[in-house]
């Protein structure tokens, strides 16, 4: 095995969760369903008012979105929740309620994912705007009145949503997602209907005012596109008397992601090549400087030439002349492992030292 498949193989292994944070770039659907809890909402009606208390419901979305290869995404989602009346409060008690209110409309969400935050998950944040249509159908009676609307009233509404994504390993681009979501309605609502309030029966409206619901769902999201991890194929051999190793003729120097500095280990494997080329006949070194796909060709071009220039360095530092370094940086081509464009993969991020 050359020291080139080694350090593949050993960064593979190293990173098996790398490829599955990688960030979404393209298209994705996402799904979820959970437990809606609504705030007390504020309510008047003939000259009454007070809170309308409301039970737990469920709440279930669907959306269709597009991320950008950077941990930014934006998408379109649809919504729907369903909550039950409790009971009326107003200054002369508290009444039984009946009935539902169901919620339902699109919002428009941008979210941020951050994917380097943590090895195993990936939070993200996000918020929301658009449109709720609120359809009431309640009835409610105590001593003296009764009330009953069935309504369907829309309202401009907006979100936040703190959220996690565990990527699922045999499956490229699924994931499984918990999130929180907060969702306000602005204004009042006035719904018509009719009631007995004090001995007489008629027609009126039921306001109700700002809304606040605190969602909590569990969901899946699946994103188009993505390539599996990398596996690597590892060949052993037994050999009974195994000759000394010639001195390797080629070396691979890895980075951090849109980093150009040497690690200890790089120092390390610079020096080994260093080391090596007083041991062997050579005419020059080469330094090819190599990027991921992450960046535009023009910027990864020239981190390619400085990550060469970084290690030609510390080779003259080792001892190695100057005049025998020829550094070339070849930006996003020639890739190890081959990607699409904006993906951040770790053995792109190199530079290769041959000995000619």
């Amino acid at each position: 095995m050359n020291l080139r498949s080694t350090l593949l193989a050993a960064t593979i292994l190293a990173l098996p969760m790398a490829a599955n944070a990688q960030p979404i770039n393209g298209i994705y659907v996402g799904a979820g369903v959970g437990y809606n809890l609504m705030q007390d909402q504020n309510w008047s009606a003939g000259g009454m008012s007070g809170h309308a208390d409301m039970n737990g419901g469920f709440v279930g979305v669907l959306s269709v979105g597009y991320g950008f290869g950077n941990g930014l995404r934006a998408e379109l989602e649809g919504d729907y929740r369903n909550n039950g009346f409790h009971s009326l409060s107003t200054g002369g008690g508290t009444f039984s309620a009946g009935g539902t209110e169901q919620k339902y409309g699109p919002m428009i969400n941008v979210l941020y994912d951050f994917n380097n935050l943590t090895p195993y998950v990936v939070p993200y944040v996000g918020v929301g705007g658009g449109y709720q249509w609120a359809q009431q159908n309640f009835h409610a009676a105590g001593p003296g009145f009764s009330v009953a609307s069935n309504e369907t009233k829309g309202a401009l509404a907006y979100q936040g949503i703190v959220g996690a994504a565990l990527p699922i390993t045999g499956v490229p681009g699924l994931a499984v997602t918990a999130e929180y979501r907060f969702m306000g309605l602005e204004g009042n609502r006035n719904y018509s209907g009719t009631g007995t309030i004090g001995g007489k029966t008629g027609s009126g409206t039921m306001t109700l005012g700002d809304e606040y619901n605190h969602s909590f769902l569990l969901g899946v999201r699946y994103a188009f596109g993505v390539a599996p991890a990398a596996a690597a194929v590892v060949q052993t051999q037994t050999i009974a008397q195994a000759p000394a190793p010639a001195p390797a003729r080629s070396y691979l120097v890895f980075f951090d992601w849109d980093r150009a500095d040497l690690s200890a280990r790089a120092k390390q494997i610079i020096g080994d090549a260093a080391d090596n080329s007083r041991k062997v006949s050579y005419t020059k070194l080469e330094v090819n400087g190599y990027a991921d796909t992450s960046g535009t060709p023009t910027y990864n071009k020239g981190l390619s030439v400085r990550r060469g220039q970084a290690v030609a360095a510390e080779l003259v530092k080792d001892g190695v002349p100057r005049a025998a370094i020829t550094i070339t940086g070849y930006g996003d081509t020639n890739l190890l492992v081959p990607t699409g464009p904006g993906v951040r993969e770790p053995q792109n991020r190199r530079v290769e030292i041959i000995i000619r």
